[in-house]
This record gives C-alpha cells, sequence and structure tokens, in this order.
C-alpha cells in the first residue's frame, strides 16, 4: 500500500511528566534496583493550559510532529559505543527522599531473580569479568516462575489508576502519539528512564532513542513475562510503522546479536512507512504477527508493575511470542495498559479475558467489540489527540471492529462553545472538528472538545493532584447513526 504521512497534529496532551513512584502494593517490579541519575532528566510539570499527559516528545511545543526524515549529525562509531567504560553498568548511589522512601519501604519484595542477578553483574563489572547470569526455574507450563507473578500484591487504594477507574474517567485521546515504534528487547532490571537506565549500554540507549524521537516515533525496551535475568543471547528487534491511515501499518521483527547494529537503520524510512527500505538497512527483518507490549515497569509507576506484570504473564501464555513487557506506554493512570503493534493501537484498563479478546481479534486485524468505548480504547498513536478521540468515537458507534476500515482526518481547531477566560493567540485550543471516513465511503464530522471533569487526581503515583480533564465527543454531520457518546460508558 502507498504510505500516507502523519497528519499535522493539533495540540495535543503532554507525555506524563515522570513521577518518583511510590510504594502501592506488596510486590513492585524488579526494576527498582537501577539506580536513577540525578541529573534533571524529568520533564516538566503541564501548564495549566495545556493538555495533559501522553504528548510524545516527536511533536513540538506547538503540537506539531517533528518531520525529520532523519536525524543529523554525526553517526558515533558503534563499535565505539558498545565498548564503553564499565563504569557506566554501575548506577549512581544518590537519588532524592522521595525514591529513596520507596525503595528502603519495598526492599521485601525486591527479592527477586533480578535482583540478583543486577548485583552478580555489577560485581562481574568491577573486575572486567563477563557476568553468567543465574538460571531461574521454569514453571511447568514454561515460563519462568518468578515472585512477581505469583501471589502479586493488589494496589493500593489511593494508587493513580484505582482512582481513576473509580471515577471512569475517559480515555479517549490518550495514546502517546508516535509514527512508528522501535522496540529492543533487554532482559533484566529497568530504571525509570529505561533507555539509559538498564543493562544496554547507557550512550547506545540514549543514541538510539534520540534518533527514533527526532524521526518521530517511540523507542521502548521490552523483555519476555516472568522472569528474565540477564542474558548474552542475540536480542529481538520489533520494528511497527502505525501508519496515519491503519490499513498503511506494518510490523517488522528481527534478531541481532549487537543492538549497534539498529545504528544503521533508514530511519526516514521508518517514518515514511517505506518497509522495503527499512527492511533493506536491517537485514533478517521479516513480517510478523501483531504484537502486544504490555507496560509493566514500576519504576515509572507502581500501578504498572503490580497491575500489568500478571497480565503480561497470562497473556504470553494465551499467545506465546506475540507478548511482551514494555518500559513505557504512558498513561499509568489507566494500569494495565498495552500497545498493540503495528498500529499504535492503545488500551487501557485491559484484564486477562481482554487481552485474549485482543490478542485473537488482532490475527485478523480487529479490535475486540467488548474493548470499544471510552473506557478502554486509548486511541491509535499516529493521530493528534481529537484525531484520536474522533476516530475512537465513531468506531465505538458502529460497532466496527476491523481497524483498517475507518480513519479520521486533520483536526481543525474550533473555539469552544463557552469559555471562562478570553482566549489568546497563546490559548491552546479547547474544540475541533475532525472528518472521520469509512472504507465504504461514509463519512462523519465529528466535534471534540476538551473539558474539566470537575474533579482533581493525581496522574502517577506519588505526584499530586491536578484537575481532571476529558474529551467530549459529538457526530455533528453524516450518516446515521449520528448519537453521542459523551458520558463515560462502563
Amino acid at each position: 500500500m502507498t504510505p500516507h504521512p502523519a497528519d499535522a497534529a493539533a495540540p495535543g496532551p503532554e507525555e506524563e511528566p515522570d513521577a518518583a513512584p511510590a510504594p502501592t502494593a506488596t510486590e513492585v517490579d524488579e526494576s527498582t534496583d537501577v539506580t536513577e541519575p540525578p541529573d534533571g532528566t524529568e520533564q516538566a510539570e503541564p501548564t495549566d493550559g495545556a493538555q495533559p499527559d501522553d504528548m510524545h516528545p516527536a511533536t513540538d511545543s506547538e503540537g506539531t510532529d517533528a518531520t525529520a526524515d532523519a536525524p543529523t549529525g554525526p553517526k558515533p562509531d558503534a563499535e565505539a559505543i558498545e565498548a564503553s567504560s564499565d563504569d557506566d553498568e554501575a548506577t549512581d548511589e544518590t537519588q532524592d527522599a522521595e525514591e529513596t522512601d520507596y525503595t528502603e519501604q519495598t526492599d521485601d519484595a525486591e527479592e527477586t531473580d533480578d535482583a540478583e542477578e543486577t548485583e552478580h553483574v555489577d560485581d562481574a563489572a568491577a573486575t572486567g569479568e563477563e557476568a553468567a547470569a543465574e538460571p531461574v526455574p521454569a514453571a511447568e507450563d514454561g515460563h519462568d516462575a518468578h515472585p512477581a507473578t505469583t501471589g502479586h500484591g493488589e494496589p493500593a487504594s489511593d494508587a493513580c489508576s484505582v482512582l481513576f477507574d473509580h471515577d471512569s474517567t475517559s480515555a479517549f485521546g490518550t495514546a502517546a502519539r508516535a509514527r512508528f515504534f522501535v522496540a529492543v528487547e533487554q532482559p533484566g532490571p529497568w530504571g525509570r528512564d529505561a533507555a539509559r537506565e538498564s543493562h544496554l549500554d547507557r550512550e547506545l540507549g540514549a543514541e538510539l532513542d534520540a534518533r527514533t524521537v527526532q524521526a518521530g516515533g517511540r523507542f521502548m525496551l521490552i523483555r519476555k513475562p516472568g522472569g528474565h535475568p540477564a542474558t548474552d543471547a542475540p536480542r529481538t528487534v520489533l520494528l511497527a510503522h502505525a501508519g496515519s491511515r491503519p490499513g498503511d501499518a506494518w510490523l517488522l521483527r528481527a534478531t541481532v546479536r549487537s543492538i549497534g547494529d539498529l545504528l544503521g537503520l533508514d530511519w526516514g524510512a521508518l517514518a515514511r512507512g517505506s518497509r522495503a527500505m527499512v527492511r533493506a538497512s536491517l537485514p533478517g527483518a521479516e513480517p510478523a504477527e501483531p504484537t502486544l507490549l504490555v507496560c509493566t515497569n514500576g519504576r515509572r509507576d507502581v500501578c504498572c508493575a503490580v497491575r500489568g506484570r500478571p497480565l503480561a504473564v497470562h497473556a504470553g501464555r494465551v499467545a506465546p511470542g506475540r507478548v511482551w513487557e514494555v518500559s513505557h506506554t504512558g498513561g499509568h493512570r489507566f494500569a494495565p495498559t498495552a500497545v498493540l503493534l503495528p498500529w499504535g493501537q492503545t488500551y487501557a484498563r485491559l484484564d486477562d479475558p481482554a487481552a485474549e479478546w485482543v490478542l485473537g481479534a488482532s490475527a485478523t486485524d480487529h479490535t475486540p467489540e467488548e474493548r470499544l468505548g471510552p473506557q478502554h480504547d486509548r486511541g491509535r498513536s499516529a493521530l493528534e489527540p481529537a484525531a484520536q478521540c474522533a476516530e475512537s468515537h465513531v468506531r465505538a458507534l458502529l460497532g466496527e471492529t476491523h481497524l483498517p476500515a475507518l480513519w479520521a482526518g486533520v483536526a481543525e481547531a474550533r473555539p469552544a462553545a463557552a469559555r471562562s477566560d478570553q482566549p489568546t493567540d497563546a490559548t491552546p485550543p479547547d474544540a475541533w472538528l475532525v472528518p472521520v471516513t469509512h472504507a465504504d465511503g461514509r463519512v462523519w464530522r465529528v466535534r471534540v472538545e476538551r473539558a474539566a471533569a470537575g474533579l482533581s487526581r493525581p496522574e502517577s503515583c506519588g505526584k499530586k493532584a491536578v484537575p481532571v480533564h476529558e474529551y467530549r465527543v459529538t457526530v455533528v454531520a453524516g450518516p446515521s447513526p449520528a448519537a453521542s457518546l459523551t458520558q463515560p460508558q462502563p
């Protein structure tokens, strides 16, 4: 199919700022053994006029996509990067008080195989010896036994995802923006900034992340569900183009011995959706089945570990090889949350049956009917937030489960019906008109408004409460049905 460039973006929600996680359960992700650098890498809090959460770094301050076909500047030598000092394996000893408190309170829950493996690797790094991962006993079903997947605790009553569940807050328009995804297998523990805080070489991870973001994509680490001690085995790489139209999406899978090989990727081709050119830049890349990435990184938010890891293990048993734990999807408040590749279709509040439905339906390019609507459909990543809302809304009205059958166009900013203040040129729009087209030729005009929900909640565990906003969606023109889902549906 002819690829379609990502639509020009209307202002969308910003990527949710990193929060120092607070303990919310008896079990958390073992990745807390990786200490974060006190280098000010956290993003700024959203301003009063900004849309909340999930704006990907691939969009600039005006909400438009970064359109560079490829990053500029010289490419570092792959061998030099991978041969960086063993000092990069060691993590900084200094943490802020909030994170120290978190670590101390969760020490008892952190005695996992990965924690032991991390200590072993660090000792080996200090002596210049190669670290050998401790074996993890296999469960009867073939999955690794791991404390995080058995007898797992429930989230605390004040956890961010529990509060948003209780309020039935709409998830429409909250998918993190990305034209494409680069997902690299990296076993072992992850820090909050996983690309720079894992057993992946820090310089290499930072460079791959920067190149991906500059081209309009999202860089992620993935690992197999369950126990995952570090290993030197070849790594799986997933390359997905989401497509501004879902019919243009594709997914490639490759196995690499050296992650440095990814420095040779054709980043411009990834952004444009040129599958042939991407395959030429990564020998061995082959088409892959739809794949579900479940967010499980407890250093981003404890809800992701407590609620995401058991879900990932269950889903991995249902569809081996098609499910991975992933370092970050955005939207902790909707945990368990997951991204379906290649479409970037993002889900909120998944459970075991829902994960099975997603995996079954996606095998034929569908999304499950049971997960249509604002409680579970966060939108497709290639679209701006207003377009995500419009497409998801019409899909729910029609009961259209075939992903390639429906697509949203460019959102046109419109003044809101009523405002309490006088808008200025610097005021972000809070209403849009979006065309939504069906493959059979039908077209709808959809009005999307961002409105206050009338309550305040923390968008991430350990963060202060902020006013909650939701998108309200109404079909204003087009064939029947022309109803509205202005209220979140159960």
